[in-house]
């Protein structure tokens, strides 16, 4: 019995839902640092004939897009935190003065779900007596481990990916000849691109080739629209 139970456990672990969190934070943030550095480096190149101002463009832009990225996760994940904690007292006061209709209510969306009525109101009472909060939280108001925010999970996960990603772009601009830099930037990016995409894809159990071409034409749009404003201007910087 034991067995069986680690089994079923194991079994569902490996649902890709369970990555959801950290995958979604992880993915923006190494798609943020390839596509904006590579983009800053495009249209600065584009508009200089020195390397120095692209490589320090690029590496304020990996800077300040990676703590940029972590910060704004936390803020706008913890907002999504505080509204939970806000529905959960909410849940709690209610169910403190008003049992009787909870326990309607918590019947009535089994009822929904496809329950019948007898059955429905037997399961919210023993659901009740067992846990009448938790039931709440997980039925009435959705939230359980899965959805459930967790802003420095997915802070830590947006930079620490926008890094990485960032890092690729700005390689380029240390190494590869200056004269076809935006060319070179822009077909290392790409490739980058086409990796994360497999590999998100891979993790979150989608489709490879959709998840490809969606971020490579987003990609090429940004990328092109950028060294298009730097070609207009045409500074000569530096």
């Amino acid at each position: 019995m034991e067995e069986k139970t680690d089994e079923l456990d194991h079994y569902l672990d490996n649902h890709y839902i369970h990555r959801s969190n950290w995958l979604r934070a992880a993915v923006l943030g190494a798609n943020d640092g390839i596509l904006s550095t590579a983009s800053i480096a495009i249209g600065v190149a584009a508009a200089s004939n020195l390397r120095e101002p692209v490589i320090l463009a690029t590496l304020a832009g990996l800077v300040a897009g990676a703590l940029s990225m972590a910060a704004g996760e936390y803020v706008s994940v913890s907002s999504q935190t505080d509204v939970e904690k806000a529905d959960i007292e909410r849940e709690k006061k209610e169910l403190f003065e008003m049992p009787e209709i909870e326990l309607q209510r918590l019947a009535e969306i089994y009822e929904k779900r496809g329950l019948k009525k007898e059955t429905a109101l037997t399961v919210a009472k023993e659901l009740t007596e067992y846990d009448a909060l938790g039931a709440h939280i997980r039925d009435e108001l959705g939230i359980n481990d899965i959805s459930q925010a967790k802003p420095i999970q997915a802070a830590f996960a947006s930079g620490a990916a926008f890094t990485v990603g960032g890092l690729l772009p700005f390689l380029v601009t240390l190494f590869l000849p200056l004269k076809s830099m935006e060319y070179s930037l822009y077909s290392f990016a790409l490739f980058f691109l086409i990796i994360l995409g497999a590999l998100a894809a891979k993790t979150g159990g989608s489709s490879i080739k959709k998840a490809i071409v969606r971020i490579t034409f987003w990609g090429t749009v940004a990328m092109g629209l950028t060294a298009l404003v730097g070609y207009i201007f045409n500074v000569n910087v530096g």
